[in-house]
């Protein structure tokens, strides 16, 4: 790549020029992301994931842009009209928008209108109109009647299409429209006739219009929706009169009898070639923009549930809650396994109340049961309390159950248990859920986790590519254990995948547990570049090496033993020795190899080795309320953040309807995003606003259930905005606004 090219991603980027360098040679040699990230500060600057990845896309955009631009001088060099003018127009193109209307002249295309023409003959009429001649333009077209042009309207009407077609092709025209599509154009949505009815979860639609400068991706998301399911009509333009006004000024030089004819074919080119094709256009990029804060949203989201609080390794009794059919209880050892299945009926008219709190007392008896795990799903609630009314003593955690069915009725599940139906495999995955959910939820498609919004609608390779990516950084953020980890978590350690997993598993299997990080190096197709790029990453609890048990990569091993050395310490009793680590001077290590940010990052590391970075786990209570028509207008309930979108929060209560709690009712303070004063899973005190039981509805307030001077998450602040300015606040009559939006949300 060119030194302008690196000069531009590190300006788009705002990163050196050095960094962003290094971190696209890093990228081309096989590093991934996060071993970049973790391992190669001293070569990138300290860049972290986000600048990583976000040079990595600039990068992919940017050759994706340059293959275009080849691709177009190839082109129209076969065609035998490049010109060196036209060369410098290409090569000075900086953005696709402008290369493609350089190429829109060039490219091939169905027979027009004004190629039809140009066959009759017309061109030269055209010419004449176009450079506004002062003639009888009458007498002029009797010039060009032949047989295929029977009269002079044929001919004028020829002349215009050509005259359209320039205008349309013309690259100055194309961005003075564009300017104005982005300054003046608008969203409008009308219902289809006789749709009302089947599309009446898009109503706030049916005759809707907003500016596409302001217009925020959820509504974009949910317009398209509407109008590819054929509900809405769509339309992207700005005012069509001060359009043509703007084209007219730009290409009429004077009143005279030819102006008429170059007004009509103005029009013609606005409105058949021109506005269709910005339209489509904007409307590419608005769903593109969309898109991408959908997915910024979803990753965002599930970034922050895959590192959860984990139980860590408990025996647990994990209850899959139902009612007709009964609640399925397993019971689950530390690693995990299964050691029991049951079922209990508690709810409904078959309830056998008795039966089931001897079982549940004999089970915590005789496995030494640790703690309950229970599905927040159907019947969640109920459950719980008839666990807490046996008063054992023991913690009870409410589980979210999304994509348990999923992983129940999976390949994966089945090859884990194949002997078993799909009502045990969920229990099952609720219980480990508890005990590590990063463990557990890797088995499942991320969209089906639900903590999106619009993920089917959104591009689906994009999607996948960030959620994949999510996963990946959360993986190795926390780290692995290489004798206990399944080969789904361990497909999603740097330098690993799927293959060379199984062949982890299968050399565990073989040889017994590994003693050192070094033994990766037997395991089938685990090469060196593989062991670099993973190696930091794989924990050994109790191995030969005690290094292998935290962070620090195995390429440093040598450093932490001059460590130690200086400190008159072995490597083992230097680790977790604050007191020593603190005589280190970070300076006297580094090398031509090594720098300051890794000894930094060492000697961190050593203090706290294979520190588990998730906040431990909280128990949380519900007010004592079950279902909607137990919830009060203006009672304040305490409540845990289950998904966050960009007009607000859904906070579940403890019902089976999570409350909504709009952006303008979270925080003291304006804030654009939910995610500037929340997080997901994060424990808050709710006002109930309104209650809809016909549409099944929880209007929430958080700022209104804090004191005056008290704000959301105050002690421990997500984000900071004290620096943006006070701002009006918006309209509280939003509940109407957002009718039905959560039932638009997969």
């Amino acid at each position: 790549m060119t030194t302008s090219l690196i000069q531009k991603i590190a300006t788009l980027s705002q990163t050196s020029i050095s960094s962003t360098q290094a971190v696209l040679d890093l990228l081309a040699e096989g590093a991934t992301i996060p071993f970049i990230a973790r391992y190669r500060k001293d070569k990138t600057g300290g860049l972290d994931e986000v600048q990583i990845a976000q040079i990595q896309d600039l990068h992919k955009e940017i050759l994706a842009f340059e293959e275009r631009k080849a691709f177009i001088i190839k082109t129209i060099t076969e065609q035998e009209k490049m010109t060196e003018d036209l060369l410098k127009k290409i090569n000075e193109a900086s953005n696709i928008n402008q290369l493609e209307d350089i190429y829109l002249p060039f490219k091939p295309k169905r027979r027009t209108k004004a190629q039809i023409a140009r066959e009759n003959g017309l061109e030269p009429l055209a010419q004449l109109i176009w450079e506004q001649g002062n003639m009888d333009i009458e007498t002029e077209s009797e010039k060009y009647i032949n047989e295929n042009i029977k009269d002079i309207q044929s001919a004028l009407q020829g002349a215009r299409d050509i005259i359209a077609e320039q205008i349309n092709e013309d690259a100055q025209y194309r961005t003075l429209m564009r300017n104005w599509f982005e300054k003046d154009a608008k969203l409008i949505a009308t219902v289809i006739s006789d749709k009302e009815n089947e599309g009446a979860k898009y109503k706030d639609y049916f005759d809707y219009s907003e500016s596409i400068q302001n217009i925020p991706s959820h509504r974009i998301l949910a317009v398209l929706r509407g109008f590819m399911e054929g509900i809405l009509r769509i339309s992207i333009e700005p005012e069509e009169e001060k359009a043509l006004s703007i084209l007219e000024e730009n290409i009429i030089q004077k009143n005279i009898n030819t102006t008429p004819h170059l007004q009509k074919a103005i029009k013609d080119a606005y409105k058949r070639l021109m506005q269709p094709a910005l339209e489509t256009e904007f409307r590419n990029q608005l769903k593109t923009q969309a898109d991408e804060e959908a997915i910024q949203v979803f990753a965002s989201n599930l970034k922050q549930l895959l590192l959860s609080s984990p139980l860590g390794e408990k025996r647990i009794i994990a209850i899959d809650p139902g009612y007709r059919t009964g609640c399925k209880v397993v019971v689950i050892d530390e690693k995990g396994d299964l050691l029991h299945n049951d079922l209990i009926f508690v709810h409904e008219k078959n309830h056998k109340l008795q039966a089931a709190e001897n079982l549940i007392q004999s089970l915590v008896a005789q496995y030494k049961i640790e703690s309950f795990a229970i599905g927040d799903g159907t019947a969640g609630r109920e459950t719980e309390q008839f666990i807490q009314q046996l008063n054992l003593g023991l913690p009870i955690f409410l589980v979210n159950e999304d994509g348990a069915s999923i992983y129940s009725a999976s390949e994966i599940a089945r090859g884990e248990f194949p002997n078993y139906d799909v009502t045990v495999r969920g229990a099952v995955s609720i219980g480990r859920r508890l005990m590590d959910p990063l463990a557990e939820l890797v088995k499942i498609d991320p969209k089906s986790i639900g903590v999106g919004q619009y993920q089917h609608d959104v591009n689906q390779f994009r999607l996948k590519e960030k959620l994949d990516q999510t996963v990946e950084s959360c993986v190795n953020a926390v780290g692995v254990n290489l004798n206990t980890a399944g080969k789904h978590l361990l497909a999603y350690v740097s330098g690993i995948g799927p293959s060379i997993a199984e062949n982890i598993i299968q050399y565990r299997k073989e040889n017994g547990t590994f003693k050192t990080r070094k033994e990766l190096l037997k395991v089938p197709r685990l090469g060196a570049k593989a062991y670099e790029q993973s190696a930091g990453f794989l924990k050994i609890v109790n191995g030969a090496e005690p290094l292998d048990n935290s962070t620090v990569h195995p390429e440093t091993y040598e450093l932490v033993a001059q460590m130690a050395k200086a400190v008159n310490l072995g490597v083992a009793a230097l680790i977790g020795n604050t007191t020593a680590l603190e005589q280190l001077n970070p300076k006297d290590f580094i090398t031509e190899e090594i720098g300051l940010h890794t000894i930094q990052d060492i000697i961190k590391e050593l203090k706290k080795p294979g520190l588990d970075p998730r906040e431990p786990i909280q128990n949380f209570q519900f007010a004592s309320i079950y279902k909607i028509e137990d919830v009060i207008v203006d009672s304040i309930v305490p409540g845990i953040v289950t998904n966050l979108t960009k007009f607000g929060a859904f906070v579940d209560i403890g019902v089976k309807q999570d409350g909504l709690v709009h952006v303008s009712e979270i925080a003291n303070r304006y804030i654009s995003d939910p995610a500037e004063a929340l997080q997901l899973n994060q424990k808050v005190q709710v006002k109930v606003m309104a209650v809809d039981l016909d549409r099944k509805r929880i209007t929430l307030s958080i700022k209104q259930a804090l004191s005056q001077d008290a704000a959301p998450n105050k002690s421990k602040p997500k984000h900071s905005n004290t620096s943006k300015p006070t701002e009006k606040p918006q309209n509280n009559n939003w509940f109407a606004s957002l009718e039905n939006l959560k039932s638009k949300l997969n």
